[in-house]
């Protein structure tokens, strides 16, 4: 892209650009009259004044510009057809949103020398609705932002600003219309997303920093920052995130301090000294190259920002990125420490007959309480599936997915054969899914279509390993698929840790020849991919391995083939996370017999099978149930009951064993002794890799 602000932007001087101070705020000093806007049905619309009184905006523009800013915004904040249908003049959107980059490119015209040229950034403000909450749909909101992009780029903005941003869905929606119209216009501008961080630290719907940037990292825009609500010292934890983390150039552009109400009007009480003092620090120590103000910034706040930048250098920056999937609350990293990424699987309805009910029921509140269960069970992501035939999958998904978003802390994984639902969830999710799946069965045309769903709503993409001659057996076939996959994708502009491959976990349970190395396969191909295609991630619906098996079986198969799939490099995985095992909680004798059917080491005498360790799994669970054995338990004292209980997480029974231990014990003692004793045991089934994450932190919650 040849943008002049861009240049000026990354020149070898790196300057600390200056963006102006409140349009309203500056605005409401020039007491306009209902008059001024056009009559009293247009009063309060400032956009509207480009065209009643266009010389109360310029002299606006021309203060700032005069004390120094480099930036001036359009009077457009709330320039699309939907804030602007309040005052009947939607039909006016693109014509004032034109009119005011016009303007503004005048002004900065006028007062731009080669030393010190000023630039125009298209200002495109949250709207009054709010997408997540279900105020307003997807669509109906991107095409009215389209519509004040494409005046603003007619109008001749240097760059693009969706600021003030509420809702991480309002975003995705202003950047996917923003991409439209540059596709229109086959060339780009400058991009600047500036969010809003209320005093409780979080955006209006409650997503955190960290959630906002993990969101918003895969769009290609070039500078990231806050704005509004609160003065600097509010804002200083997150753009310390920014600037530790955020791979984008940072901005701050703070009210004048916290709003107070006096005589019923907003009143910021930051003067032009102390907001200067407050950016220093973030200039300095913090890397931010773009400053400027919001509400109840005027020309003289300006003038001790323009002064700053003269003297300051930003500090060299080096973020770490770390690749995640969000939710609109908070992200969660792709690589688990010391364990994996849980997927939960319960809410499947392929899978699930629970699911399955629930959803021919239209039971969302239960569906709602099956995805919260998850959650306790110590899932990270949650799959979403309603294939089910006969039912409207997108309906589905758009119900289910609009209910999830808000009740839901973690991420989904939005999981259909049918990209179509898949792209009914990214609608109404505003977070980071990951999309399961595609591959290359039907051909490369819809292998390619959900690629640019991810690329278009900002997604991981799963990939399983099936082409044109159908499913992969083999660790050759598998590896062939996945790198086939990974250098397309690579290609079409998905970063390889965005890419999950499932290499299919195909069952080792029938007892048929062909499917005995199904495991053995599924793993070196694990183990291939990791050594060969750098950056991925490789996850599997784990629960395949084991088809046909008594329940008690299912869950030890499961976790061995989990746990050895692990050693191989897999680092993702959907699984029911009740129904998986530590190690240490697994029988040596049933851990060999697992190990051996995974990597199929039948014994033979010439052509006989003298030992088949898939027969003998079957013998050691037969009659076996999932249900916990408690006699046992009778036998033990009441101080190793107590250590049981940490050690396994359990909490049934708990309290029970606590008010006997208390007839003997100072409660002190019970936790010094006995719970620790636990937690130490817990320790050091974690440290040797017997115990993963998840495991240890139910341990520690009982």
């Amino acid at each position: 892209m040849n943008s002049p602000f861009l240049n000026h932007l990354h020149s070898p001087k790196r300057p600390v650009i200056v963006f102006d101070g409140a349009t309203g705020t500056s605005l409401q000093t020039q007491n306009l009259t209902a008059e001024d806007f056009g009559g009293p049905e247009y009063e309060g619309c400032n956009e509207y004044l480009v065209h009643t009184k266009p010389e109360a905006v310029e002299k606006v523009h021309r203060g700032f510009l005069e004390v120094g800013a480099d930036v001036i915004e359009t009077d457009t904040f709330g320039g699309t057809s939907i804030v602007l249908a309040e005052y009947d003049l939607a039909d006016q959107a693109y014509y004032l949103n034109k009119a005011a980059a016009e303007l503004a490119k005048r002004m900065a015209a006028e007062y731009s020398t080669p030393e010190k040229p000023r630039f125009v950034a298209g200002s495109m403000g949250p709207g009054t609705k709010l997408p997540t909450l279900g105020h307003i749909d997807f669509d109906t909101l991107k095409n009215a932002y389209v519509e004040q992009a494409l005046g603003l780029y007619d109008g001749g903005s240097d760059l693009l600003i969706v600021e003030t941003c509420q809702d991480v869905l309002q975003i995705k929606a202003a950047l996917n219309a923003i991409e439209e119209v540059f596709e229109k216009k086959g060339a780009r501008l400058p991009l600047m997303v500036s969010i809003t961080m209320e005093v409780m630290g979080t955006m209006l719907v409650g997503s955190e920093i960290n959630a906002a940037l993990t969101i918003l990292e895969p769009y290609p825009i070039d500078i990231l920052g806050l704005n509004c609500a609160t003065g600097p010292e509010q804002m200083k934890e997150h753009i310390k995130y920014l600037s530790e983390c955020s791979p984008f150039v940072v901005s701050c552009i703070p009210n004048a301090g916290l709003p107070e109400n006096v005589g019923g009007h907003a009143h910021y009480r930051l003067t032009p000294m102390e907001l200067r003092m407050a950016l220093m620090h973030f200039i300095e120590d913090l890397g931010v190259q773009i400053i400027g103000g919001c509400c109840g910034t005027r020309p003289d706040h300006i003038q001790q920002l323009a002064e700053l930048a003269q003297t300051l250098t930003p500090k060299e920056r080096n973020p770490k990125h770390e690749p995640s999937a969000a939710s609109i609350y908070s992200s969660q990293p792709y690589e688990q420490d010391n364990s994996f990424l849980i997927v939960g699987e319960r809410l499947n309805a392929s899978g699930s007959k629970k699911c399955r009910t629930m959803l021919n029921a239209e039971d969302w509140d239960g569906l709602v309480s099956l995805a919260k269960s998850q959650i306790r069970e110590g899932a990270n992501v949650l799959d979403v599936n309603v294939d089910y035939v006969g039912r409207d999958g997108v309906r589905d998904m758009n119900e289910l997915a609009s209910r999830l978003v808000t009740n839901s802390t973690l991420p989904l994984m939005l999981d259909s054969t049918e990209w179509e639902k898949m792209e009914a969830g990214l609608k109404v999710v505003g977070g980071k899914c990951i999309l399961n799946s595609t591959n290359y069965e039907d051909g490369e045309p819809r292998f390619y279509k959900v690629l640019e769903l991810a690329k278009i709503y900002g997604a991981g993409v799963v990939i399983g390993t099936i082409d044109e001659d159908g499913m992969a057996r083999t660790a050759d076939k598998k590896f062939e698929i996945a790198k086939r996959a990974y250098n397309d994708a690579i290609a079409y502009g998905i970063p390889a840790h965005e890419l999950f491959f499932d290499t299919l976990a195909l069952p080792i349970s029938t007892g048929i020849e062909e499917d005995r190395e199904n495991g053995k396969g599924t793993i070196e191909s694990i183990r291939r991919i990791r050594e060969e295609l750098p950056g991925c991630h490789v996850i599997l619906g784990v629960s395949n391995i084991s088809f046909g098996l008594n329940p008690a079986a299912r869950i030890v198969l499961n976790s061995m083939f989990l746990h050895e799939a692990m050693q191989a490099g897999m680092d993702a995985a959907i699984v029911s996370a009740s129904k998986i095992l530590p190690l240490a909680k697994i029988e040596p004798e049933h851990q060999e017999v697992c190990r051996k059917l995974i990597y199929d080491q039948r014994e033979f005498d010439g052509d006989v099978c003298t030992y088949d360790p898939l027969a003998e799994l079957t013998t050691l669970f037969e009659g076996k149930t999932t249900k916990r054995d408690r006699s046992q338990d009778e036998n033990l004292s009441v101080e190793e009951r107590l250590k049981r209980h940490i050690i396994d997480g359990e909490r049934i029974g708990l309290e029970e064993q606590l008010e006997k231990a208390r007839e003997k014990y100072p409660p002190l003692e019970i936790i010094n002794t006995f719970l620790l004793d636990g937690m130490k045991v817990v320790g050091e089934l974690f440290g040797s890799g017997q115990m993963q994450l998840p495991f240890v932190l139910q341990s520690a919650q009982t």
